[in-house]
């Protein structure tokens, strides 16, 4: 190669880069946008290897990633990367309450796969299918699955996770709930804030996720059920406060004293951290009202097909 052309590949490679790429019905950002970082993602997944996480039942394989994650930064909005394109993304650097979670489920899904090597767009791959009505995004910030209520009914209706928050005992329905968080608050989410032709579309969304039958456990009642739990178990936590159902989301894991405890990344002590027992967590906060619960499932479970998916979610109420 003539070093003119040399220098035109690297041009072309470095545009390649710097520009969101085009699919038929897709559109991606950059990995260095998309992706934060890969070199604790290979030190994650090298100990996965060795420790051969992927011969344990998913609740574990979830709960192993969450320890490993133990003790990272707090950082909010963390999925607002972009003015206009929306992407699947991950970001090990910062976690807030959501990216906790999904992460971890999402890497324990991917490990779950066997294949001779693990990439992060396998990752990614993950977190589209669990973070984006449908399992797909297409670019889009309405793609997005933005309440963590519409989360159980979308990953229950692809076979991700089920609710079972009516299975423990003691749940009721939640009614007259305002769904408004996103359209209010708009000026702090950037894609909003940038693309004012979003909040209408926005708010009719929000109009359907209040409609969901979404169904909690008292948080005078979960201390009834807390031995119930399993490590690896997604936990919302439900607010008194209009704008969503959850204001915060985190997960089970059980302590070598037999006990389960609230595993979340924590605003309020800026890091990842296992605290209290899920109902000594919900009785510190007067805003708390409960929690919603559910169990992820083994990849086997997954529903790739479309009209399966669509059925099942008429049937959920979603």
């Amino acid at each position: 190669m003539s070093p003119t052309s040399r220098r035109q590949f690297f041009l072309t490679a470095a545009a390649a880069l710097a520009t969101p790429s085009l699919a038929p019905g897709k559109v991606t950002l950059p990995m260095r946008t998309a992706f934060i970082d890969e070199g604790d993602f290979n030190i994650l997944l090298a100990r996965s290897n060795t420790e051969r996480w992927h011969t344990l039942p998913i609740g574990q394989r979830i709960d192993k990633v969450a320890h490993a994650l133990r003790g990272r930064p707090y950082v909010g909005f963390t999925l607002e990367i972009h003015d206009r394109i929306e992407s699947p993304s991950v970001n090990f650097k910062g976690l807030d309450c959501w990216t906790f979670f999904e992460i971890c489920l999402g890497f324990a899904r991917m490990i779950g796969w066997r294949r001779k090597q693990h990439r992060p767009q396998d990752l990614l791959a993950e977190i589209e299918r669990t973070r984006y009505r449908g399992g797909v995004c297409h670019g889009n910030y309405l793609d997005r699955i933005h309440y963590l209520a519409e989360w159980f009914f979308e990953n229950e209706a692809r076979g991700i996770a089920t609710d079972i928050t009516r299975e423990l005992g003691g749940a009721q329905r939640m009614k007259g709930r305002k769904i408004q968080e996103m359209t209010i608050l708009w000026k702090s989410y950037r894609y909003l804030r940038e693309n004012p032709s979003l909040r209408a579309p926005m708010a009719e969304s929000e109009r359907k996720v209040a409609k969901l039958p979404v169904y909690y456990i008292p948080k005078s009642k979960v201390a009834a059920i807390e031995h119930k739990l399993k490590p690896g178990d997604i936990a919302g936590i439900v607010t008194h406060h209009d704008g969503g159902f959850c204001s915060h989301v985190g997960l089970i894991t059980k302590l070598s004293s037999g006990k389960n405890h609230f595993f979340h990344a924590s605003r309020d002590k800026k890091k990842v951290i296992v605290d209290s027992p899920l109902s000594q967590y919900l009785h510190r906060y007067k805003k708390h009202a409960g929690a919603i619960i559910a169990r992820p499932l083994e990849n086997a479970n997954t529903i790739t097909d479309t009209a399966t998916y669509k059925r099942n979610l008429r049937k959920l109420g979603g």
